[in-house]
């Protein structure tokens, strides 16, 4: 069994899979330098669920998130739920700093949208840190993707939970129902991550691309790119993909 359908097999049991070292070290290192100036010129505070920084729309900010979009130890998995017609709903990132507690478990889809055959979301969590407990890494629930909830139920006490522990460069990727939530940060040192969130093909961005993408950039961008962010027309058409594939 190769890497792919490991994984796969693993988010199908647990929902979420952990790919260690799917960026080198030099490249998580850049990144979390351009992250560190992004949140310094864009970053807001951030209080759903839990205090973090938050800096969002990351492809129109710095062209070093780009490999993220495509990446071809994980671009293969989201495409096995989501069919190969899905798209970027958003890259986003969520700063922990010492002294930030727990996050609390959720899922990133609303109840209404719950489907026990399939996803209509998948989730990355690109780690720029090492993680561990004390920095504050995500925590998982394993199995929770099949609970048919979209959070624990008031008063019940989870009591089985995972918080993977990386180096900078590992990827966590998720099934969008498991309930997760980032970790406390108990350390002296701020926990980096970026959010790679997907959909499928019907439903619109979360954060469209197409906002403020740099028109000069257009050119770099991989085919399969400018498909997952709708720009084949070019990032002058607003909005071309909050519907259909084009």
């Amino acid at each position: 069994m190769n890497e792919i359908e490991q994984a796969i097999q693993e988010i199908e049991i647990y929902g979420f899979t952990l790919l260690e070292s799917v960026l080198d070290s030099d490249t998580a290192a850049a990144m979390r330098q351009a992250l560190i100036r992004c949140e310094q010129e864009h970053g807001t505070e951030h209080t759903n669920r839990g205090a973090a920084r938050h800096v969002a729309n990351l492809p129109v900010m710095d062209r070093i998130f780009h490999q993220c979009i495509d990446h071809p130890r994980v671009l293969p998995i989201l495409e096995h739920f989501l069919e190969p017609s899905l798209i970027l709903g958003s890259l986003n990132s969520r700063i922990v700093r010492p002294g930030d507690g727990f996050q609390d478990l959720h899922s990133d889809i609303p109840a209404y949208m719950l489907n026990m055959d399939t996803p209509v979301m998948m989730n990355t969590v690109w780690m720029l840190d090492d993680f561990t407990p004390e920095i504050g890494g995500t925590r998982v629930v394993p199995g929770s993707h099949k609970s048919r909830r979209a959070a624990p139920p008031e008063g019940f006490v989870v009591q089985h939970e995972v918080q993977p522990t990386a180096a900078a460069g590992s990827v966590i990727v998720f099934n969008g129902q498991c309930w997760h939530g980032g970790g406390a940060n108990t350390g002296d040192r701020n926990r980096h991550a970026l959010f790679g969130h997907y959909r499928k093909h019907m439903l619109v961005f979360q954060l469209d691309p197409h906002d403020g993408f740099p028109p000069e950039w257009w050119d770099s961008l991989s085919p399969r790119q400018r498909q997952l962010m709708r720009m084949q027309n070019g990032p002058g058409a607003l909005h071309a993909a909050d519907v259909h594939f084009r």
